[in-house]
């Protein structure tokens, strides 16, 4: 399975502007493959093994910093959104309906991991279910990933709140991974 460089780039990204005194020590802490890519400057149009370029790095980051990789993983997925989701994009988000952010980002996901199916399967007033029904490699990593850049991208689409939970999971040995998204814009 492939990740697309955009979001490998994100992980030393994050480390570098919220823990820059940690970077060399996550680098070092990582396996000669992973720590490879690294070295090098991470181009964001190419394609990199998930296990080297975002498993074991986010791995390594979440131990280092957070004591937890899934927290890790969930503060690079917001991190992540925060970076993509600037000027013009930010502009979009803020325009569109969350509704519409949500089955967006179900298609955009599919182009960052490969190969991956997402799909929203669910919508009410104020919730979305994304489905994912094909990863190849599951990960807790990338469904915190994934939580994080949805939890940030609709905190920046303005909503008073949002809570981002994963009621099933293929890591679990569910058939799908569900992504249940809730938000409100007043806070009771």
């Amino acid at each position: 399975m492939e990740i697309k460089g955009s979001a490998v780039k994100s992980i030393p990204d994050y480390l570098k502007k919220h823990h820059p005194e940690k970077y060399n020590t996550w680098l070092e802490s990582l396996p000669e493959k992973s720590r490879k890519i690294f070295q090098e400057p991470v181009l964001p149009s190419n394609w990199y093994p998930l296990q080297d370029a975002a498993l074991i790095p986010t791995e390594s980051l979440g131990q280092l910093i957070f004591s937890d990789a899934v927290k890790g993983a969930w503060q690079c997925g917001r991190f992540s959104a925060e970076t993509a989701l600037t000027g013009i994009y930010k502009f979009f988000v803020k325009a569109a309906s969350p509704h519409f952010i949500i089955d967006r980002a179900g298609r955009i996901f599919t182009t960052y991991y490969q190969p991956c199916n997402m799909d929203v399967t669910e919508k009410g007033d104020n919730y979305v279910v994304l489905r994912i029904t094909q990863f190849e490699e599951p990960s807790k990593l990338i469904e915190g990933r994934i939580g994080g850049w949805i939890e940030r991208a609709m905190e920046i689409h303005g909503v008073a709140f949002v809570t981002v939970d994963i009621t099933k999971s293929l890591t679990k040995g569910d058939p799908v991974t569900e992504i249940l998204v809730k938000w409100g814009y007043e806070k009771n």
